[in-house]
């Protein structure tokens, strides 16, 4: 597969569909009332899942990528993976109705994460190979900014996309589960 191929998958199909996948699973978080049951808890799980698959994201974005981004995309799917189990262990010994389609969905927001660290794995696979001790070139364990930055309109368009389709339904998720938690204090203490 050529180069052109790979990003075009990365830019264009990937992005996209995890997205599309996060929007749907939020929708399903709140058809099944998760400010009612699990609530906040399982809301900064969420969250929490959105930072560590989003963050690497903006890296990849922004930063040239070496072994070292290499290596902290490896660990963060690996968190992300854990934060997962987690999750998915915390809403299906609750009171929320996890539905088959939730399940489909979480499928798809774990998968994700890996089919990107693949695809990045194999454009710069000779960081790899050197991150592995293999291979000519030497490993680069630096933090720098892209020596050609991505064009612009396109990652406004995704920091956008992210902003909206990734960020803010889950910010609406864990503020409207912390709101009903408050209120549910609250009428605790007046009765």
């Amino acid at each position: 597969m050529t180069e052109a191929a790979l990003r075009t998958i990365l830019f264009y199909f990937l992005i996209p569909l995890w997205l599309a996948a996060g929007v749907a699973d939020w929708g399903c978080h709140r058809a099944s009332g998760i400010e009612r049951t699990t609530g906040t808890k399982e809301s900064i799980l969420h969250s929490l899942m959105l930072a560590e698959v989003g963050l690497p994201l903006l890296a990849a974005l922004f930063l040239e990528i070496d072994a070292l981004l290499i290596a902290l995309m490896v660990l963060a799917f690996v968190v992300h993976e854990a934060t997962a189990l987690w999750d998915v262990s915390y809403a299906t010994y609750s009171d929320r109705e996890v539905t088959p389609f939730e399940q489909h969905m979480h499928s798809f927001l774990e998968l994700m994460p890996l089919f990107a660290l693949v695809c990045v794995a194999t454009l710069h696979w000779g960081q790899v190979l050197a991150l592995l001790g293999a291979g000519p070139e030497h490993a680069r364990f630096t933090l720098a900014w892209k020596a050609t930055p991505l064009p612009a309109a396109w990652l406004a368009s995704v920091l956008i996309a992210v902003a909206l389709f990734g960020v803010a339904p889950y910010a609406e998720e864990l503020v409207r589960c912390a709101r009903k938690q408050f209120n549910a204090r609250r009428l605790e203490r007046h009765a």
